[in-house]
């Protein structure tokens, strides 16, 4: 096996560790948001507390609100990608000359 596979193969196996090992330890708790904690910690703390901002548009359901974080986490990583893959073509380029 070349040396960049074993890389990525425990790269990923990194990966699938980290990824599980919070879903064992805390099984049975409830994976709650951030803006939800931060939402009942404010009311904890200054329970006469108003927001002085509201949201523009609220999603009509947590599904789609689910569905659009997705779709803004799958661009992000494109963009990602497609900078890094670029940098890596240009290197790669610059090394055959």
């Amino acid at each position: 096996m070349k040396q960049s596979s074993k890389k990525n193969l425990l790269l990923l196996l990194l990966v699938a560790v980290i990824i599980i090992t919070p879903l064992i330890l805390m099984g049975d708790s409830d994976f709650e948001g951030a803006d939800g904690q931060a939402e009942d910690m404010i009311g904890t703390i200054h329970p006469d507390y108003e927001p002085w901002a509201e949201p523009l548009w609220e999603p009509p359901s947590g599904e789609i609100e689910s569905l659009l974080f997705s779709l803004q986490v799958a661009i992000g990583a494109g963009g990602i990608g497609y900078i890094l893959g670029t940098f890596k073509g240009k290197q790669k380029a610059n090394a055959h000359r």
